[in-house]
């Protein structure tokens, strides 16, 4: 499954350092009344950019039952049929949504509603096995991570999934996965302008893989945005409260700190995102990058990044050190 020279481990597999996400497939949907999506799509062209990733050498694909209401599940599923057992396919749970109105609100992770919506999930993707099912709520706390993982461990015994993994990066809630037996990797975030530190380090004191989401910052080191109203009026990215980086108020400090380690990052003959790709493999041994895509186009820059690897040690330190002084003077 490995073909390329940069390679990760996750459990028992061993993939190419770059995988894909697939939020934006979903399409338009709300969560607890927001905007959730990345605006309209248009599935042929999803199934394109998909494809295209694993022409150019992806064996990671993550998505989740909750993007765009069972939506994102349903292309990713018509994509990879006829290669599914080439690559790792993973998939989240927790979010309690309506498929019928695209609406959702609320987390549940009672062994109830995970063994419900692992049907549901395995039904909408057309596959008779997940390969790293994940907690997908943020703040999931130690018992019902437990109670997830009770759950995951009958689902693996009954043949549905073969190993889990956490999108809660609470070291406590880490460690109940990684103790489960099945437990084997923890997405969280890492890309240029952020870390976290105590996932990382839980990573490794596990040996768990890093599934680094935001490797891009949700779009921001892509280098085509200057000003949030690039955006659609319905777009996640305008309405999110986890992440800052189209802020208003926010987003010139984050351009200022992009434009201060763009050399180093486009260095070689790289594009920007793939520069920001290099940083997330130099930053972590164990990370898989998941960039969103949505076109062809996009998954075939995305791939190239392979073929250059990561950055070296003194171009990480540089953009560390540059980062730290950009970061002071916005203050």
């Amino acid at each position: 499954m490995d073909g390329s020279i940069t390679a990760r481990s996750v459990g028992e597999w061993r993939v190419p350092a770059l995988g894909i996400g697939t939020w934006a497939l979903g399409g338009d949907w709300e969560f607890n009344g927001q905007p959730a999506g990345w605006g309209p799509v248009d599935d042929d062209e999803s199934v394109a950019a998909v494809r295209a990733a694993y022409d150019g050498g992806v064996r990671f694909v993550d998505t989740a039952d909750v993007y765009g209401c069972g939506h994102s599940e349903r292309v990713v599923g018509r994509a990879i049929a006829p290669f599914r057992d080439d690559v790792v396919l993973a998939t989240k749970v927790g979010l309690v949504f309506d498929e019928e109105t695209r609406t959702g609100a609320g987390s549940d992770l009672t062994a109830a509603h995970i063994r419900k919506a692992c049907e549901a999930s395995l039904r909408r993707l057309g596959v008779d096995h997940i390969d790293v099912y994940q907690i997908h709520p943020g703040d999931a706390d130690a018992e019902q991570a437990k109670d997830a993982v009770g759950a995951f461990e009958e689902l693996v015994a009954a043949g549905k999934i073969r190993t889990y993994g956490t999108s809660a990066t609470d070291p406590e809630v880490i460690a109940i996965v990684a103790a489960g037996g099945h437990g084997v990797a923890v997405q969280q975030e890492l890309n240029v302008f952020s870390a976290d530190e105590p996932a990382l380090a839980a990573c490794a004191r596990h040996d768990m893989a890093v599934l680094a989401r935001t490797p891009l910052a949700m779009g921001l080191l892509s280098g085509k945005y200057r000003t949030p109203d690039q955006l659609p009026a319905g777009d996640v990215r305008r309405h999110t409260p986890w992440w800052t980086f189209f802020a208003d108020a926010e987003m010139p400090q984050w351009l200022a700190r992009l434009d201060a380690v763009r050399d180093v990052l486009t260095s070689g003959g790289r594009t920007l995102v793939q520069g920001a790709l290099a940083y997330v493999w130099a930053r972590s041994e164990r990370a898989i990058a998941l960039p969103g895509v949505r076109t062809a186009a996009q998954a075939r820059e995305l791939v190239g990044a392979l073929a250059h690897g990561p950055l070296d040690a003194d171009q990480l330190a540089t953009v560390d050190r540059v980062l730290v002084g950009a970061a002071a003077s916005a203050r």
